[in-house]
């Protein structure tokens, strides 16, 4: 065929032209474009698609967080199922709660965005000294543009108000919230016969024919799970770092343009007085207040040295007036606005004329100003490295990616293409399974990562998995270098293993079969009992007993007490609770009381909450399309032998 293509090239070009070119007219390049980046659909909101890539952002977003606030957090904890699905949950919540907000044409004012720009933290940090935004520094360490950070804002925002209706109106009566605290620190005393897995299994003694049966009937836990030696090159911010050597002459460069940015901040000290007087308040007590500004402004503006005692005589302003108004040193942008450009523009002992802000009517003087030395070249040229090597490293990697995601798929027998292109070292590990081994970071920890190893492609033809994302701006691939499948270990490598679980079992058994023929016997004859002495338990203060004992002692009908119930405690054993009478809750009005009350009221807040975002879901039509992971139920037996599958 190949030989046909060579020898009537032209023919076949026009063949090719005539089967692509109307494509193209009829679905566009985007069309291919977007057929071949779509990712599955993981959930849909409102006719709104989120696909597998918006969750694994999010994801990835969510994590680096998390790792930022606590770096001693078990990295293993940011890559389990649940964790992911968590993100998820999140994800379709945000989206519901935006199409409300869109459907409410609930808005966010310009006003109200001035506010919050005033007082948010993460801007300010961008704000040069001329007043201008750093467009281009917010983009590399926010990852977004200015325009899509303000639109997170507005529908978080949004979205916020949605349920703030609800919120804000929780109420929960105290004959209700007293019903619930009730039942839920009333106390019960009891007695218990325990009859416990250990004890039995310790009169147990099991022949050989038994471990062999319990072995056979049991395979399935005495697998040693399939193992895979790899290699993997890891590509990330920190690995094109290396590579960058910043010249003299960019350091200079940007030591010129930045280096007030970087430097230390003028700060200015000042004293105020204030007459507060908000702008929601009527127009007539708003002259009020300014007039009374404007007599004072007078008084100490013929008299400055007794500002200080105006200040504690009239200044409404409860945190500084005691000190005679004083503020102390802050920066330009600690202070709302108004009061900054006044304060910034005056001279050392000026009185200012009234300023008027969001909070009131100021009067100001300025005692002091501290002006930052000015420091040279050398003494911020180790700074002035790290900043410009971080920010041509950030748009290298940007540059890059797409070489590396390429090379480990072209090339995909092996590793080494892409190593030596981008200058990575091939790393090995031997031993990687399925799920990742205690106290692994890193990639090897990484769930998506490990299922791209054990893919079957990957498994069968040793080929190089795709370019897995396993943080920001962290890539890695790897290969099968040795595969061993799953197999059952043989019964002389894990005897003992087999013999304590049986034991556990068996022991299990004899112990719930004692204990229920006790309860009978006892029932019918309750003079024959043998407890112990009594104890008073609640779900408040449960006395370090097992939950099944508490929760079957207060469902045990009040009305039939005294009463014997008994509790199948699974590998523990078993349990015989003697209800023997109801100890009720002290009633009070301390605080401890008004606490428990208000607690109470935020939780039925919080289920009125999730019963009108349950709602909202059904009325948007949020659908996941993906299975929720089932948590690991605890093995049945005793964990005799917590490496029994490894």
């Amino acid at each position: 065929m190949f030989d046909f293509i060579r020898k009537h090239t032209k023919i076949t070009m026009g063949f090719l032209f005539l089967l692509i070119v109307p494509s193209f007219i009829l679905f566009g390049i985007d069309g291919y474009t977007k057929s071949q980046d779509k990712s599955p659909v993981v959930a849909r909101v409102d006719g709104q698609e989120i696909l597998q890539t918006e969750w694994d952002r999010a994801h990835l977003r969510e994590v680096d967080k998390l790792r930022a606030s606590m770096p001693s957090l078990d990295a293993k904890l940011f890559d389990s199922p649940e964790a992911r699905y968590a993100t998820l949950e999140r994800l379709v919540r945000d989206r519901v709660l935006l199409a409300a907000a869109g459907k409410s044409k609930l808005t966010i004012s310009e006003r109200r965005l001035e506010d919050i720009y005033a007082g948010d933290q993460v801007l300010k940090a961008f704000r040069l000294p001329d007043g201008k935004f750093d467009r281009a520094g917010f983009i590399t360490q926010a990852g977004m543009t200015p325009e899509a950070y303000e639109a997170s804002v507005i529908s978080d925002l949004s979205s916020r108000q949605v349920l703030a209706g609800v919120v804000g109106s929780g109420f929960a009566s105290n004959a209700a919230a007293d019903t619930a605290l009730n039942a839920y620190f009333e106390k019960r005393q009891i007695q218990i016969a325990r009859f416990l897995t250990a004890d039995y299994a310790a009169k147990l003694n099991p022949t050989d024919a038994d471990l062999d049966a319990f072995y056979k009937a049991n395979a399935n836990l005495f697998q040693a799970p399939e193992q895979a030696n790899i290699e993997y090159v890891l590509f990330d911010l920190e690995t094109v770092k290396k590579g960058i050597k910043v010249a003299e002459a960019d350091l200079k460069t940007y030591f010129d343009q930045n280096a007030q940015r970087l430097s230390a901040k003028e700060e200015r000290r000042a004293s105020h007085i204030l007459i507060t007087s908000p702008k929601s308040a009527p127009d007539a007590d708003r002259q009020k207040a300014k007039a009374k500004a404007a007599e004072l402004a007078a008084l100490v503006k013929k008299s400055p040295d007794t500002f200080a005692d105006v200040a504690r005589k009239n200044s409404q302003d409860p945190g500084s007036a005691p000190a005679g108004g004083d503020l102390d040193f802050f920066s330009r942008d600690a202070m709302v606005k108004p009061f900054s450009d006044a304060a910034f523009a005056m001279k050392k002992g000026d009185i200012s004329d009234v300023v008027e802000s969001e909070f009131g009517y100021h009067i100001i003087k300025l005692t002091d100003v501290k002006v930052p030395k000015q420091p040279t070249y050398e003494e911020m040229k180790p700074e002035l490295e790290a900043d410009v090597k971080n920010q041509q490293a950030q748009k290298k990697f940007t540059e890059t990616v797409e070489v590396f995601t390429n090379a480990v798929y072209e090339q995909a027998d092996s590793l080494k293409p892409a190593a030596d292109r981008l200058g990575l070292e091939i790393k090995t590990a031997t031993g990687i399974t399925r799920k990742p081994q205690p106290g692994v970071t890193g990639a090897l920890a990484n769930a998506k990562f490990l299922n791209a190893i054990f893919a079957p492609d990957a498994i069968e033809k040793k080929r190089n998995t795709e370019a897995v994302e396993v943080a920001s701006k962290q890539l890695v691939s790897g290969r099968i270098t040795q595969y061993t499948p799953a197999r059952t270990r043989p019964l002389a490598e894990v005897k003992d293993i087999v013999r304590q679980r049986w034991l556990a079992q068996r022991g299990a058994e004899e112990a719930r079969k004692d204990g229920i023929a006790k309860l009978a016997a006892w029932k019918a004859n309750p003079a024959t009992a043998l407890l112990p002495e009594t104890l008073s338990v609640s779900r408040d203060q449960p006395q370090k007993q097992p939950l099944q004992v508490i929760d079957a002692a207060l469902r045990t009908d009040a009305a039939a007490l005294p009463a014997l119930t008994g509790i199948d405690l699974g590998a523990q054993g078993y349990a015989i609770v003697n209800v023997l009478k109801v100890l009720p809750r002290e009633a009070s009005l301390d605080a401890a009381t008004k606490q428990e009350r208000n607690q109470y009221t935020q939780l039925w807040t919080s289920a009125e909450s999730l019963a009108y975002y349950n709602l909202l879901k059904d009325r948007f039509k949020a659908e996941i399309k993906v299975t929720k992971p089932e948590r690991t139920k605890a093995d049945q037996l005793p964990n005799a032998e917590a490496t029994t599958t490894q």
